[in-house]
């Protein structure tokens, strides 16, 4: 009978999000996966497979728990409050990240995807999700006219997933709030053009 396992797969799972989110996947090994989740590396071999398998675990708990819950919170609300809370949160978690962490997404799309096909299709569906969220919003606000109609919806939504990704860039080597919001302010004002421009937005963060 074999015996049960004594320890959570979710906890070890979020201390190897951690893990992989601070160091990267190149630079992690598995005596940093043993030290950060605290079971041994034949247990995490049997419960998740190797270093890759369980990095490509710990990404799509990162997207699930980061990224598409944000989506959803954001969701509920009118198309410009949604993406402007979005970015507000972005901008937020950055200059809270004292690690200096940034984003496990795009860290995955610089350290593990060039040289993998298989990460590199992981992170390039979750950034078609993030676009696909603003262009969702942007064609929704477009139509009640709640966004501007200067630019169509498919070029607005891909500076702002630029935008966001620079944002995230930015923020491991330049923390800094006047950065930071100055790229998110630009971002957003593309959506306002007509509607009072880049005068009307805040540093809301």
């Amino acid at each position: 009978m074999a015996r049960p396992r004594e320890f959570k797969e979710s906890a070890v799972l979020d201390a190897a999000v951690l893990c992989f989110w601070k160091q990267g996947y190149e630079a992690t090994s598995v005596r940093d996966l043993v030290e950060h989740t605290g079971i041994a590396a034949a247990s995490l071999y049997n419960a998740f497979g190797d270093k890759r398998a369980l990095y490509e675990k710990a990404l799509d708990q990162y997207i699930e728990d980061s990224i598409a819950d944000r989506i959803r919170r954001c969701q509920s609300l009118p198309p410009l409050q949604a993406i402007e809370a979005f970015f507000d949160e972005i901008v937020k978690r950055s200059l809270n990240d004292r690690d200096r962490k940034g984003c496990m997404l795009v860290n995955a799309a610089l350290d593990g995807a060039p040289n993998d096909p298989a990460f590199r299709k992981v992170v390039a569906k979750a950034l078609v999700g993030i676009e696909g969220f603003f262009l969702t919003c942007l064609r929704a606000g477009q139509a009640d006219g709640a966004i501007a109609r200067t630019l169509p919806a498919e070029t607005l939504a891909q500076n702002l997933l630029g935008a966001l990704m620079g944002i995230r860039v930015l923020a491991r080597v330049r923390p800094e709030r006047a950065l930071l919001v100055g790229v998110t302010m630009t971002a957003l004002a593309y959506l306002r053009i007509g509607h009072g421009g880049a005068g009307t937005l805040k540093e809301r963060s």
